[in-house]
């Protein structure tokens, strides 16, 4: 044990006899405790936030979706999908038509997105589970599944053969239209059943059989607006994106769940990061009051630092004493925090102390990276205001 090391720890561990400096080190203890134990409880609160708000498009998104590079639709033929099958870590894939459509039902409008989807479509994403009433469509017949708040604005159920839902789309083609009908195409279809996975998409996708939107659209066989794709897991995404690329050459993008919801990605970490600067500034604030302890130590140690000054310590060795006092200071108040924090976090993960609606838990998550993150802050500002605290070592020794 080094001499300075030694006389840090006992300087920290044993009372003063100016009652003002025991509680300015106490307040000093307590504030980087609370700051440790706050920013990390935030942290791992956005850390929840941002699964929670993902879960949803994961819900609905592919592990890989190709798109056309330029225009509204691809074709890739029949041997080139083959060959896709075929890529090790590929577990299915999917044809996908999409297309912004007009809805009416009885009377009533709402502007939507039509998903057409092959019958491999639930391979890849078992879309079915979030059904809240009727079934998953039948690939061969005009038969759709809407969004609950789609169902809600036309006032639209899971109707009968009465009730069938029609689906428009401008036709294509240029000039002046005389007759309001020929400008659109139309195509009437049964709602077979309802789902609900967000606010977003519940008012945003109709889904239809293939075929349907093909026919509606007047498309080409074998053109469709995108494929999506299901990754076997612990595959390598990266190596797969790279053989569909020198599969398929440039004319095609290749996204992955990230680069689909780019935006949502980058306001979350966006809001992550404006939280831990905020609580940095909130943190640097506390920590003031290190720096301050060990000014107050090193006023009440006066004259035993001129006693180990005389006996042949030098000013390094000193300073490093006092250094080393607000460091020790610092890693036992983090250290406290974040562990109080980690049980804090474990028991709402495993009890749901805290709860948003009757029904849902308020999302939070441990990550090895938010302990790492909070360590690190703590323990630099609380070194620096240390470092700044121990510069006064110069004036009692001068």
């Amino acid at each position: 044990m080094s001499f300075s090391y030694y006389i840090a720890k006992r300087y920290l561990a044993t009372k003063s006899k100016n009652s003002a400096i025991n509680i300015i080190t106490i307040i000093a203890g307590v504030g980087v405790f609370a700051g440790a134990l706050a920013l990390f409880i935030v942290l791992s609160g956005f850390a929840g936030l941002k699964e929670f708000s993902l879960s949803f498009s994961n819900e609905f998104d592919p592990d890989l979706k190709i798109l056309p590079s330029s225009g509204k639709t691809i074709q890739i033929d029949s041997e080139q999908l083959g060959k896709i099958k075929q890529i090790e870590g590929v577990q299915a894939f999917s044809k996908i038509i999409e297309e912004q459509v007009l809805l009416s039902y009885n009377n009533k409008h709402t502007p939507a997105f039509i998903k057409s989807v092959d019958k491999n479509y639930l391979n890849v994403n078992p879309i079915e589970n979030e059904l809240i009433g009727g079934v998953w469509m039948h690939p061969l017949e005009n038969q759709v599944v809407i969004g609950s708040l789609i169902s809600k604005k036309l006032s639209l159920g899971i109707g009968g053969y009465n009730d069938a839902l029609k689906v428009m789309v401008p036709q294509p083609g240029k000039g002046q239209v005389s007759d309001a009908s020929d400008a659109f195409s139309s195509k009437s279809a049964v709602v077979i059943g309802v789902y609900s996975i967000n606010e977003e998409l519940n008012s945003k996708y109709v889904f239809a059989p293939y075929f349907f939107a093909e026919e509606l659209l007047q498309l080409k066989k074998g053109e469709f607006s995108a494929l999506e794709l299901r990754l076997k897991a612990g595959v390598n995404e990266e190596s797969v994106r790279e053989e569909l690329i020198s599969m398929l050459g440039d004319d095609f993008i290749i996204k992955n769940r990230m680069q689909l919801n780019d935006k949502l990605y980058k306001m979350l970490n966006t809001e992550n990061l404006a939280v831990y600067l905020i609580f940095t500034l909130v943190l640097i604030i506390a920590l003031f009051n290190v720096g301050g302890a060990i000014v107050m130590a090193i006023l009440d140690k006066q004259h035993n630092i001129r006693t180990l000054y005389y006996l042949g310590a030098s000013a390094r060795e000193i300073k490093r004493i006092f250094l080393l006092q607000g460091s020790l200071l610092t890693f036992v108040g983090g250290m406290l925090g974040l562990g109080l924090g980690i049980v804090i976090i474990l028991l709402q993960l495993q009890f749901d102390l805290l709860m948003i609606t009757t029904t849902l838990p308020y999302p939070v998550a441990l990550k090895a990276e938010n302990v790492f993150i909070v360590f690190a802050t703590i323990m630099v500002l609380g070194i620096m205001a240390t470092y700044m605290g121990a510069t006064r070592i110069s004036k009692v020794l001068a």
